[in-house]
Order: structure tokens, then sequence, then C-alpha cells
């Protein structure tokens, strides 16, 4: 009987527990996109900022923001992958195109909010993982913070396709070719 009773505690234990849990899924529509990997979702009555889990876009300059251009300094400094202004126009533009305006659903991991208090989630439209859009397009790229790790391998093998095909921000700069000092190009010494 006493056996009885401690399955039948651990069973209402579990069940309690998995009652109180937080969903792993949410829905709602973006009513903002920030830049190439935080938009704002309406969620029945409040709006959430959201980040996308796994991805890094470059970031847009804001002007009450201090300290930044030495961070993006010295992040072009140690990566092929550009984080400069206008790279992180071109993303806001493409999550802006993905998303803007949309029904999402809101895929959480382990870890459901970073130190800025954003909800963090994998962004689904449709069939559409966006967090993999914007690598696989070549406008994100990947950026694993444990524990969320649960996309990690997918999001490497789309960025080294996007890489290897030069997508997005990874294309190649066009090489500008220097004229000689004092003479226009095109033209010849005489």
């Amino acid at each position: 009987m006493r056996r009885l009773s401690i399955v039948a505690l651990l069973f209402l234990v579990a069940l309690l527990t998995s009652a109180a849990a937080p969903p792993r899924a949410l829905e709602g529509s973006v009513v903002y996109v920030v830049d190439g990997d935080t938009i704002h979702v309406r969620l029945k009555d409040r709006v959430e900022k959201v980040r996308y889990i796994g991805i890094n876009a470059p970031e847009i300059p804001h002007p009450h923001r201090r300290g930044e251009p030495a961070v993006a300094e010295e992040r072009r400094r140690l990566r092929f992958f550009p984080h400069t202004a206008a790279a992180g126009e071109a993303a806001k533009r493409a999550n802006f195109e993905l998303v803007s305006g949309k029904r999402v659903r809101l895929e959480l991991d382990r870890r459901r909010r970073d130190h800025y208090k954003r909800l963090l989630a994998y962004v689904w439209f449709g069939d559409t993982m966006v967090n993999a859009e914007m690598v696989k397009r070549g406008y994100a790229e990947v950026m694993s913070i444990p524990p969320d790790f649960l996309h990690k391998a997918l999001f490497a093998k789309l960025q080294d396709e996007a890489r290897e095909a030069g997508r997005g921000l990874w294309q190649e700069s066009v090489k500008v070719r220097a004229g000689t000092p004092g003479r226009p190009h095109g033209r010849s010494a005489r």
C-alpha cells in the first residue's frame, strides 16, 4: 500500500510540474522588425521582443548606444563576415521581407530569455524556420550560446553553403584597382 502511494505521489508531482512548465511553442504576429535577428511579436495581449536563437546578424548602429564602434571594428578585424552599418541594413531588409506583418510560431529551446530580457526563439513562418533562412541567404552567421544547440548543425551546414556560394553578405567585395597617382584610370604614361 505504501509503495502504491509513493508511485501515485510521484505521478502527481510529474503531472503538476509539466502543467506548470511554460509552453515550448507560441504563436503571434510580427509587428516590428528591429534588425536581422530581432523582431517584436504580438502574443495575445502583449508584445514581446524576440531574439533569434543560434544566429547573429550585423548590428545597425544606434546613436543612444555607446562603445559599439570599437566592438564593430574589432569584429571586422577578426571575421570575414561583414559587420558594417550597410550590412546591418541589408540583414534587416532580408528579415523584413521574410516576416513583417506575418503570423509566426516561436519554438523555444532551453533558455527562455537573454540578459536583455528578450524572448529567445526559433521563429517559423509556415514550414520555414526564419533563423535558418537568414543563414541560408547569407544575412546572418552562426552564433551558438549554451545551452541552446537544437539546430546548431543545420545552421553550420547552411552557413558553409552560403559562404561557398557567396550569397548575401558573403559576397566578395568588388576589387578596386588603383590607378597610378596623378593619372586617371585607363591612361598610360607617355
